[in-house]
């Protein structure tokens, strides 16, 4: 079959263990977010999640694994931790949805709230000067993905 226009667009998952990780991470979060810190990414297990580290000359005898929790590679793109946010948000040049302070609230108890940007995608959820994660934008709305023991509890 040959490529045209009418192509589905590219699972990145397909490119796990194909392609360098370092290499298919940046590509993916300069795509999305037009920035990618200068470190090093490794893609671990069946779920696809990436983990971020600077390279140190310091040895430093620990586990095996090096990095932070910094993203998740899903089907159609990649999704940033909540530290991952807080890396690439600070000079993320597109897809940061702001949000004011009722909204962040409630985004933060684990609920999805909506946007007026219109947006589908992954996206990087700020409030203020903070970076809150990354949330999955679609028909006006922000699918939350904050994980439950990280939700504020509001006492309504």
């Amino acid at each position: 079959m040959s490529g045209g226009s009418n192509e589905t667009p590219r699972n990145p998952r397909e490119e796990v263990g194909r392609t360098d990780d370092t290499g298919l991470v940046k590509r993916l979060l300069i795509e999305n977010y037009g920035y990618a810190p200068d470190l090093v990414y490794e893609i671990r297990g069946r779920y696809h999640k990436v983990y971020a580290w600077k390279p140190c000359t310091l040895e430093i005898k620990g586990p095996d694994r090096q990095g932070v929790y910094f993203a998740r590679i899903e089907s159609d793109g990649i999704r940033l931790s909540i530290e991952g946010s807080f890396l690439v948000g600070p000079r993320a040049t597109k897809n940061v949805v702001e949000l004011d302070d009722e909204r962040a609230r409630r985004y933060l108890a684990g609920e999805s709230v909506e946007i007026d940007e219109n947006l589908y995608g992954w996206v990087i959820v700020k409030w203020r000067n903070y970076f809150l994660g990354s949330a999955k934008a679609k028909e006006g709305r922000l699918i939350n993905y904050v994980p439950g023991d990280r939700r504020l509890r509001l006492d309504l």
